[in-house]
């Protein structure tokens, strides 16, 4: 319980203490642009390293040389837990929009740091505004902006399963011609949720796996390119669980 209560405190503290800088970056962001892409992202990266550093977490992993640093590219992921967020966030090699759900939007201090990440926020229940969503993130991507998006949708509350991955969150990918890094995440749930409200010091294992473009795939994977994506993170989540049991769990599984 003291964990949580830490990370709490750290994160009030970091909103409360840096509302003047909100006026910073936004004045910044007059100036150049892409500074305050660099600032922000900096900044929350500091900010999501000590709430990972007061929740013990400690992290297995493998791939990262397979991120491209010379192109957007469109993260996709399981989901299990808020930790999720911060685990990726804070390896992200450039500015990164997460698409996040629509009721982030009324936490004014937060959504503004958001905003200043190019992060974006969908309306699951309104197809119009959802689409002009995704039409938004296109144009990020197209732009040099990274998007980070959880197909599942949700998080997903049963562990080793895994929801649906919907089609339309590839079109990001599919229309703005950048490759999709597949992100397997496992045993993140471990850290909070599978004990609410305690937070526990937990391992876990973050896999980068190769681009893939989707203009590559074959006809009927890209006709069901959600359930292809979801295919290959299944298919690596109960690899990479198996291979790192021991320091997981403290024993064979």
């Amino acid at each position: 319980m003291i964990r949580f209560i830490i990370v709490v405190i750290t994160v009030v503290a970091f909103l409360i203490i840096n509302i003047p800088m909100l006026l910073i970056e936004w004045v910044i962001g007059k100036i150049k642009p892409s500074w305050k892409d660099r600032s922000s992202l900096f900044m929350v990266q500091c900010g999501f390293k000590a709430c990972l550093f007061y929740s013990g977490v400690k992290v297995i992993e493998e791939g990262k040389a397979n991120v491209p640093k010379d192109t957007a590219v469109v993260y996709v992921a399981n989901h299990r837990s808020y930790f999720d967020i911060l685990l990726t966030y804070v390896r992200v090699p450039g500015p990164t929009g997460y698409v996040a759900k629509k009721e982030m939007w009324k936490w004014i201090l937060l959504r503004r740091w958001m905003q200043y990440l190019h992060c974006l926020f969908l309306d699951r229940e309104n197809v119009k505004e959802g689409v002009k969503t995704i039409l938004t993130a296109i144009d990020k991507a197209k732009h040099g902006i990274s998007i980070f998006i959880f197909p599942e949708g949700t998080r997903n509350r049963t562990a080793d399963t895994f929801l649906p991955f919907h089609d339309g969150s590839f079109k990001i990918a599919e229309k703005s011609g950048v490759p999709v890094i597949p992100v397997t995440l496992v045993n993140t749930a471990a850290i909070f949720e599978d004990h609410l409200p305690k937070i526990r010091p937990t391992t876990v294992v973050i896999q980068y796996g190769k681009p893939i473009y989707i203009k590559d795939l074959e006809k009927e994977d890209r006709k069901a390119v959600g359930s292809y994506f979801q295919n290959l993170i299944s298919k690596n989540y109960f690899e990479l669980k198996e291979k790192y049991a021991e320091q997981l769990y403290g024993s064979k599984k």
